[in-house]
């Protein structure tokens, strides 16, 4: 059993795993993130079009962008959501710059937009074709500098759960190099364990590591 109770516990390593330990490492060091494969083989890196924010009001809008993609998720999305998204996706474009993703440039040197599949507005920011695996490579770096620990190859069995206090106190994982189960705690659990495409055998250009498994286990 292990003795250490970390402040968060991140299961998933791709942009959204390794973004939430790099906003943790602001409050903590004692942070670690579960992957079941390689932080670098997440499917992040398979994102590869690029991400969609408004740089330039002059000639686009967050409310256009909104529309744009309300419209895109044949009206299924939550509305609440895309708008969070679009408010802030200036902001986070401007973050992965400083972090040093080396977006693509136009000829003033500013990040260069193009158009994209359901955008009204050229407003795709881009890393020439390979705009996911830069992010991905880039967070990972960072994390790395920042000293936050991973634990590679471990699949999560299930969450430990205080009925009393009606709270995760931490998860079982599997180790998959060895069979053995450990248990960890925490006094957070972040879920960032990605979607369930390789479900879907030969129907999807997800990996095969991008199984679902934890969203059952959050039900």
């Amino acid at each position: 059993m292990n003795s250490i109770i970390y402040d968060v516990i991140i299961i998933g390593s791709g942009g959204a795993g390794l973004s939430a330990a790099l906003e943790a490492k602001k409050n903590t060091d004692n942070i670690l993130v579960i992957s079941k494969t390689y932080p670098t083989a997440s499917q992040t890196a398979q994102a590869q079009g690029g991400i969609n924010a408004v740089l330039h009001s002059d000639t686009d809008s967050v409310k256009t962008h909104y529309d744009d993609t309300f419209k895109a998720a044949h009206l299924l999305g939550e509305s609440k959501t895309i708008q969070y998204m679009c408010d802030n996706a200036q902001n986070t474009i401007a973050w992965l710059d400083n972090l040093g993703v080396p977006f693509s440039r136009d000829e003033n040197n500013q990040i260069a937009q193009r158009n994209f599949g359901g955008a009204s507005k050229p407003r795709t920011c881009y890393s020439s074709d390979y705009t996911g695996l830069k992010i991905l490579h880039t967070l990972y770096d960072t994390c790395l500098k920042n000293q936050i620990r991973f634990l590679n190859e471990h699949l999560v069995l299930s969450f430990i759960k205080d009925d009393d206090e009606n709270c995760i106190k931490g998860i079982t994982v599997l180790d998959i190099a060895t069979g053995d189960t450990k248990t960890l705690f925490s006094k957070s659990v972040i879920i960032a364990s990605g979607g369930y495409g390789g479900l879907y055998n030969c129907f999807t250009t997800n990996s095969t590591a991008t199984t679902g498994e934890i969203l059952p286990l959050a039900l």
